[in-house]
């Protein structure tokens, strides 16, 4: 009886609808992992079309393609004398599921549907795709005939099975099934199955790892098992950035581990474990016995395939290892320059424009594409063919090999301070000395004559001129004022991305970056159609907290000395006149709130679920040696009438690198009306009745002590 096998998993850079790299990436993984010794690939889910097909998968297209991808798969001579695990979406009964595809030796196994689909935030499985809800239930599924002529089946088993093999039994779980309280691997494990597999397409959000790494290992600890884990990494063509971090765990203990930020598109993580510590660490779990004596059994699958060799009691074994996790400042640093990196190298532009206004939130973006020049650099100095490859298109220069992350940033950003008679010299100052320490292509300009221009149109047409509120106009003439200046921006801004590199003699044209973060985007404080509006944002999903720790982050182990004065200075639009040559502006005061309530505010009204009434609550507790009822209440009713007011810049919002799980997008992730009743009338009411008895309740306790 063997006992060693060799299993491997994969993380893939798969893209939607990118049928052709999609199996050149494929292929690459199997044959890595038959060169290790596997004999057992797993790959992540819906690898085939790309996870990230969205009405895509309504589409006939999508699932005759993904069966010509099988059909080249199982000719292929790679995929040979291994057990291939493959994700697609496959029409069965007129209905979509989610599947795995399992072969082997041009023979299908068992095609898998998903049970349990992803519908929360970013995921609408539920739209696309129907849960396959018979367990334990196997149907013959018709191949159509281009499978049929290479597999000379005509029907394979479909539905909730394992496949026994000659050495030991394989259970599948796809992504979302670990995550539910009804797990499949708690009776697939009860019922003897050793081995079980987990395709995912599990997005990054920060501080989220530690959650995906826990499940897994705490699965195994309670069970006893072997878990492969396979998940799918990069860009797929949205706001999302998966993140690898590929596993393999034994009896809770991990024994490899992938990297969770990486520019290969193609990782592939092979471990040989002895299937007998799994059944002696069974053995004495006295309570698992007891339930698999009386387990329901599942439908067994036999495979005549061994994935032990049959003298393997030398081979050495995969040893349990200490997961290493990034700190959130690191995966700032890594995640959204990978995402840059996807997004710039697919959209085949010349590289990135940059407003860079010398505050913390531009800075942190022009950071992060540093970043990525410096993952890159490493890359090629690594061997990365295919990262030099990408290189050498976007600069179009076939000789050219990045050695330097200076000087590769001069060659893909170009960073733009576009000043007004309201900017200060620190802020110039500010941009231009963190441009320099990048080396990225500087431009300062002033955007005066613009905005005169347009001040002397109003006037010629209406006789009026409007004024600022410290020169004596009102709060409509003084936010209009600051309007034109910020809106002013986005049009030069992309006028310069169109044109820069013309100027200079070069081809193509540059993508232009936001640098709204979340908290902002949640307030609604950034003006509608000014240089928020981006072709991306690399920040849109990060609090103003983070960023900060971001910045100091970069300080340390960039050694960027020009973001000190950056991150002394406290944060301003710089919309509104100077005063005695000193910015007067202040966000916090501008918008009502400081970036720290704005944080929680986001968490308690998207993560906690809390309308006005429910937040007051919460916060009279949080806040309660700080702030007295009445004051909770005025915070929390500013917050709602601003959010309210605002909710409108959401339909517009840059598409941002998500990394935090209280984003407003409206577009994919936070489906709430962009238009509301902003006086909150009912939950109003509420809170003061809430705040009377609360203030009736503590002159009442004073009377008494007085008593």
């Amino acid at each position: 009886m063997g006992r060693t096998v060799t299993v491997a998993t994969c993380a893939l850079n798969q893209w939607a609808l990118d049928f052709d790299g999609n199996l050149e990436r494929i292929l690459k993984s199997i044959h890595i992992a038959k060169s290790k010794g596997a004999r057992y690939r797993l790959g992540p889910e819906l690898e085939i079309c790309g996870y990230g097909c969205s009405d895509h998968y309504y589409e006939s297209d999508t699932l005759l393609h993904s069966f010509q991808v099988l059909a080249k798969l199982l000719e292929s001579p790679t995929t040979q004398d291994i057990i291939c695990d493959v994700g697609m979406p496959v029409m069965h009964r007129n209905v979509r599921y989610n599947c795995r595809v399992i072969f082997l030796n041009k023979k299908i196994l068992l095609i898998r549907p998903k049970m349990a689909l992803a519908n929360t935030g970013n995921y609408r499985e539920m739209r696309w795709f129907t849960p396959w809800n018979r367990l334990r239930h196997v149907e013959e599924y018709f191949l159509p005939r281009m499978i049929q002529q290479i597999t000379n089946q005509e029907s394979v088993p479909f539905g909730d099975a394992v496949l026994a093999t000659l050495d030991t039994c394989i259970g599948s779980e796809i992504c979302e099934e670990l995550w539910i309280p009804t797990s499949p691997h708690i009776e697939m494990g009860i019922d003897g199955v050793e081995i079980f597999t987990n395709s995912s397409a599990s997005h990054h959000v920060l501080r989220k790892a530690h959650t995906r790494v826990e499940l897994v290992n705490s699965a195994m600890a309670k069970n006893g098992g072997i878990y492969i884990l396979a998940n799918q990494k990069g860009c797929d063509g949205d706001r999302l950035y998966y993140d690898g971090c590929a596993m393999i765990s034994v009896n809770g203990d991990t024994v490899a581990q992938g990297l969770q930020f990486s520019l290969d598109d193609v990782e592939v993580l092979v471990a040989t474990l002895d299937l007998e510590d799994v059944r002696s660490y069974r053995s004495e779990i006295s309570s698992r016995n007891l339930a698999a004596s009386n387990a329901t059994p599942c439908c067994r699958i036999k495979v005549n395939f061994a994935l032990s060799y049959f003298d393997d009691m030398c081979m050495p074994t995969s040893e349990p290892i200490q997961w290493r996790y990034h700190s959130p400042e690191e995966e700032i640093s890594l995640g959204p320059a990978c995402w840059l990196w996807d997004y710039l190298r697919r959209s085949k532009q010349g590289g990135f424009l940059l407003p860079l206004s010398g505050g913390v939130d531009s800075s942190s973006v022009a950071c992060i594409v540093y970043s990525m020049c410096l993952q890159v650099c490493c890359a090629v100095q690594n061997g990365n063919q295919n990262v030099l490859y990408d290189v050498r298109k976007i600069v179009n220069d076939e000789t050219y090999t990045p050695k330097d992350a200076r000087e590769f940033c001069r060659r893909i950003l170009t960073t733009c301070y576009m000043a007004s008679e309201n900017s200060s010299e620190d802020t110039y100052n500010g941009a231009r000395s963190l441009a320099e320490e990048l080396g990225c292509y500087h431009i300062n300009l002033n955007i005066d004559g613009a905005v005169k221009a347009i001040w002397g149109i109003f006037n010629a047409v209406t006789g009026r001129l409007p004024q600022y509120q410290v020169h004596g106009g009102s709060s409509r003439e003084n936010l209009a004022l600051q309007n034109v200046q910020a809106r002013l921006r986005m049009v030069l801004a992309y006028l310069f991305a169109q044109l820069t590199l013309w100027t200079r003699g070069m081809p193509g044209g540059l993508l232009v970056l936001g640098t709204s973060n979340v908290d902002e985007s949640l307030r609604g404080y950034f003006t509608k159609y000014d240089c928020s509006s981006a072709d991306i944002n690399p920040i849109g999903g990060i609090s103003k907290t983070d960023l900060g720790s971001f910045i100091q982050y970069c300080i340390e182990n960039f050694h960027l000395t020009s973001l000190r004065r950056i991150i002394s200075a406290p944060p301003t639009a710089e919309l509104e006149p100077l005063k005695e040559g000193q910015v007067a502006q202040r966000d916090e005061t501008d918008m009502g709130m400081t970036y720290a309530e704005l944080s929680l505010y986001g968490k308690l009204r998207k993560i906690a679920k809390a309308g006005p009434y429910s937040m007051f609550c919460k916060l009279i507790h949080i806040w309660k040696e700080i702030c007295a009822p009445r004051e909770v209440a005025s915070k929390v009713k500013h917050f709602f009438r601003m959010y309210s007011i605002n909710r409108h810049k959401m339909t517009t919002l840059t598409p941002s690198y998500h990394a935090a799980d209280y984003s407003p997008d409206d577009n994919r992730f936070d489906l709430r009306p962009f238009l509301y009743n902003a006086a909150w009338s009912w939950q109003f009411k509420c809170i003061d009745e809430q705040v009377s008895k609360l203030e009736s309740k503590k002159v009442n306790a004073s009377l008494e002590d007085m008593a």
